[in-house]
């Protein structure tokens, strides 16, 4: 086993002292790095590159080469465990992912597989093992995989959506079916997550991005509900250490105490809440991790690093604080500006470790 040489990210996660705020990006390797593109245009498309490990690790350690990020995270996608599923995975240009065969029904639903991590999905476990061993202990590494309800609406939609039609009328109309599916998809990603963890991935982030596009009430019974469930079967101990979960609900910030509840260590913010406010509401339960807008990377170095003061300011003294985007960053972002982001971060972060 490799000792971490930075492991603040992973201190962070469990609110203890830590000499500067640690910082990664969401999305840090992907399509704002021309370097990534050459990777991506070897691999032939994204899928193929994700199925790759060599590439794929490659891709993972890009943007440390370029920025001192506190963590890495596995190069792969949310939608694997569907693809695993056998649904007919395909990629159309300018619009996104795409289903060959949607669930729509009952039947649909009971003919769905829970995929073996280690048999479909063993070019995931492959890649963590791979940028694993290339890392050396450089920082820790994150896996992750997408919520349940958000696996759910591309599956039933049969790709992206603007108005989640098909399963919010399910959900509503016949709520046994969405629960049976959300039920394989929990026991999935519980899975998923584990083999990961047995790889080689020392913390774990459950992307709930549709998420905030339920009811108070819905949310509680067909999103956090079954992040709870995963939460609480998840391995909690690996290679010596604990290995921390994240959840992050975008437009969630009306529900953190809820979240914060689910059992997980930390509970992600995107930017639509003021993280002084998080913090007062969720106390000492778990640590933070957040929140700048993606967006403010477009501005000069000057208004970076001004937003970056005042989250931090807001945030106060103390352990417990994650900096991060509160969504991926943007691919018509400047690089240059990304470096400003994660220095100025190191730097400003100090006093508020003294």
């Amino acid at each position: 086993m490799t000792e971490l040489k930075n492991d603040r990210f992973l201190r962070a996660l469990l609110r203890e002292p830590v000499d500067v705020t640690p910082v990664w990006m969401m999305r840090q390797a992907g399509r704002y790095l021309p370097e990534y593109k050459v990777t991506r245009a070897q691999a032939g498309d994204f899928m193929s590159l994700c199925m790759n490990p060599e590439l794929a690790c490659e891709v993972t350690i890009q943007p440390l080469k370029r920025f001192p990020l506190d963590a890495a995270i596995l190069f792969s996608d949310i939608l694997t465990i569907p693809d695993a599923m056998d649904l007919g995975l395909y990629f159309e240009t300018g619009e996104g992912p795409r289903f060959k065969k949607p669930v729509r029904t009952e039947a649909d639903v009971e003919a769905l597989p829970v995929p073996d991590p280690n048999g479909k999905l063993d070019y995931v476990m492959q890649a963590v093992k791979t940028i694993r061993h290339e890392l050396n202990g450089r920082v820790p590494l994150i896996g992750f995989s997408g919520s349940p309800w958000t696996l759910a609406t591309y599956m039933v939609e049969g790709g992206s959506s603007k108005d989640f039609r098909r399963v919010k009328e399910m959900m509503y109309s016949q709520p046994q079916v969405l629960h049976q599916l959300l039920d394989k998809l929990a026991q999935s990603v519980t899975s998923y997550l584990n083999a990961q963890i047995a790889a080689g991935a020392q913390a774990v982030q459950i992307f709930d991005t549709w998420g905030g596009v339920l009811s108070p009430a819905c949310y509680r019974e067909f999103s956090l509900n079954y992040m709870s469930r995963i939460v609480a079967g998840l391995t909690r101990e690996n290679e010596g250490r604990r290995v921390p979960v994240i959840l992050f609900t975008k437009n969630g910030g009306q529900w953190i105490e809820q979240i914060a509840d689910a059992g997980a260590d930390c509970v992600g913010l995107d930017w639509t809440i003021d993280i002084s406010e998080a913090r007062q509401r969720i106390g000492n339960r778990v640590a933070l991790q957040g929140n700048m807008d993606p967006s403010v990377l477009y501005a000069s170095p000057a208004k970076i690093r001004e937003e970056v003061s005042r989250i931090l300011e807001q945030y106060g003294t103390g352990a417990g604080h994650v900096f991060n985007l509160g969504h991926g960053i943007h691919q018509f972002v400047n690089p240059d500006h990304a470096a400003v982001f994660v220095e100025a971060i190191h730097e400003l972060s100090a006093p508020y470790h003294q």
